[in-house]
């Protein structure tokens, strides 16, 4: 997701739109820029970092009303003239744009035949000259004007130096929030800009235009309906995104897991009946007996976790459970019972895919739950019921803390529902306990990280790697070599144990390390079986294990203290976190900012 800033008070507003795109410089992008309406509309935009831009703002560039955005290139490549914000031929109407319009070669056509000189390749830029030509009385009616001949998604800024002191700004499918400061608004498409600020937010919904000044902001539909809309406190401060003393993001939310499993589970033990209280679910125990199937949706790492949620709850509900990739379902017109509970995964609450899913469901009446980190954010308010994770804030793009605590809170949805059915007090005491004991068994994996770090700086050299689990490892393996892939740019393929020898077998090789998933459960033997085979074709492998191995059996062993059975596809899961960092690090890789990706992907 690209990043938008947008400031109107009595301050310069410089500054704060320059420190608000480097707050969401951890989304992803590949250009930057900033309009400000000063001596006529002042704008500077570049292809490259946030530092980039903040070294090419002339040292006299001020104003009280600006916008600013971080592009991720979708039409046309990154460069200085794709570069947000982008302007209309007379240099009055600037506009930043989160999203795609869909029918941007259309319009592109149109304005051309008009005589329009497009300067970019951008599909964003259209909606500058269009607000421009609007005979519209006011900016936020030249703003609902435009934006009825755009199809597609967005989140938006619009500034008229002829309207001074005014923004307005809409959405449809990408977020918008507004931050209510004293005597100066401020507008985003995350909290992460606006908590230096103010903690009063206001969300906008879908279709729905907020015009702003200094004094404050209105609000409306797109067919001109006034809406009201209270702003509300985020729990969250400019503390909580600054990096400390680590050497990133991703090495800070990896050290904070136990903490964030800590929150996670807090309140929600019941250790009197051996359960757990999901009060936010909103199902009462006869809900939950007439649940036949449970299905999980999530993308990335999202999905990933679902797989274990589904393990989980299949083993400890005895109900049918599966997951899938949100973006796929939401395509192959999906067959919704009523008798089916469906849970949406999402760290940050925006996936575009899993909401369209969210939203499909609802349409043909599906019951779903959300599992979200982001309070207040579209997914968690469309489906009204859910988890939150309560992880804290997640910079870096790559998933630690909030796949970890997505798996945790699956893990107590199945204990609930499993009590609800036939899972044992005996057994949900068990549970229940191993629960509670998670945030100091991880704290004791972290505390072994330079053990992992060794055997990662070992493998620094791999041009390709397979990920090998089985039942409950095989989600890990997956979500390991995701990580692998997605910040160290490592080849990895993850496959079920039972699938090497129907094809990948074959390229086992000394030269192909194989991280293999071994939890002492009444696998192992098999499992022991599987690294018996790669071995025995010459490839190194890299056991991850709370077992008591025989000797000599791998390569490298990464050991983990044990952990409730059910519970190990967690503990296991973070010493692949660890793994991966430590590789990619010494692949000199930009960890937090891997290249391609953002963390919020709210387009498709």
């Amino acid at each position: 997701m690209c990043g938008i800033v947008g400031y109107v008070g009595a301050k310069d507003a410089v500054p704060v739109l320059l420190e608000g795109l480097h707050r969401l410089e951890y989304r992803g992008y590949d250009s930057a820029g900033i309009a400000v309406a000063g001596d006529g509309l002042e704008v500077v935009k570049t292809a490259g970092r946030v530092g980039d831009l903040r070294r090419a703002v002339p040292a006299g560039l001020s104003g009280t009303t600006g916008i600013a955005h971080t592009r991720w290139a979708t039409h046309g490549e990154p460069s200085d003239r794709n570069a947000h914000p982008h302007v209309d031929a007379a240099r009055r109407v600037a506009i930043v744009h989160n999203g795609v319009f869909e029918n941007s070669d259309r319009l592109r056509a149109q304005l051309r035949a008009d005589g329009v000189d497009l300067v970019s390749d951008t599909d964003s830029e259209v909606l500058a000259h269009l607000v421009a030509r609007s005979a519209a009385a006011t900016l936020e009616d030249a703003v609902r004007e435009a934006l009825a001949q755009v199809e597609g998604a967005y989140g938006v800024i619009v500034m008229d130096i002829e309207r001074p002191g005014e923004l307005v700004a809409a959405r449809r499918g990408s977020p918008v929030v507004l931050g209510v400061g004293e005597q100066e608004m401020l507008v985003a498409s995350d909290v992460t800009a606006l908590v230096r600020y103010t903690q009063q937010v206001v969300y906008l919904e879908d279709d729905e235009i907020a015009s702003v000044t200094a004094d404050g902001y209105r609000t409306s539909t797109m067919d001109a309906r006034a809406t009201t809309r209270t702003p509300t406190s985020v729990d969250v401060t400019g503390l909580d995104y600054e990096q400390g003393d680590h050497p990133d993001f991703m090495h800070k939310e990896m050290r904070e897991q136990p903490d964030a499993v800590d929150r996670c589970l807090r309140g929600r033990l019941d250790h009197r009946f051996s359960s757990a209280r999901l009060d936010g679910v909103g199902l009462t125990p006869q809900d939950y007996q007439r649940i036949r199937r449970v299905k999980l949706l999530g993308c990335g790492s999202a999905y990933y976790a679902g797989q274990v949620g589904a393990q989980l709850i299949e083993e400890l509900a005895r109900i049918p459970a599966d997951a899938e990739p949100a973006s796929e379902f939401r395509y192959r017109n999906p067959v919704v019972d009523p008798d089916t509970l469906y849970v949406a995964i999402s760290q940050s609450g925006e996936t575009l895919d899993t909401l369209a899913a969210v939203q499909e469901l609802k349409r043909k009446g599906g019951h779903v739950i959300g599992v979200v980190n982001a309070v207040g954010s579209t997914i968690a308010r469309e489906c009204g019921h859910g988890v939150f994770l309560h992880a804290g804030p997640e910079v870096s793009v790559a998933a630690t803390k909030s796949f970890t605590t997505m798996a945790v809170a699956l893990a107590m949805l199945a204990l609930d529902l499993g009590r609800v059915r036939d899972l044992s007090i005996t057994e949900g005491r068990r549970l229940v306990a191993g629960l509670a004991e998670l945030p100091r068994t991880i704290a004791s994996v972290l505390a072994d990280e330079e053990a992992v770090a060794e055997v990662a700086r070992k493998y620094a050299g791999a041009e390709h790697m397979f990920f090998v689990g089985r039942v409950r490892g095989w989600p890990v393996a997956r979500e390991g070599a995701q990580k692998l892939k997605e910040i160290s740019y490592v080849h990895a393929e993850a496959y079920q144990a039972s699938e090497l020898k129907h094809g990948p077998l074959a390229l086992i090789n000394p030269a192909m390390p194989t991280v293999v998933l071994l939890p002492d459960d009444e696998l192992l033997p098999k499992n022991i079986a599987t690294v018996e085979e790669i071995k025995a074709r010459g490839g190194p492998v890299i056991a991850v294990t709370d077992a008591t191995l025989p000797a000599d059996l791998a390569t490298d062993v990464i050991r983990v203290p044990r952990a409730h059975d059910s519970l190990t596809p967690i503990t296991l899961s973070v010493p692949l976190q660890l793994f991966a960092y430590h590789l990619a690090r010494t692949l000199g890789r930009d960890v937090d900012r891997p290249r391609n990706l953002a963390k919020s992907v709210t387009v498709e």
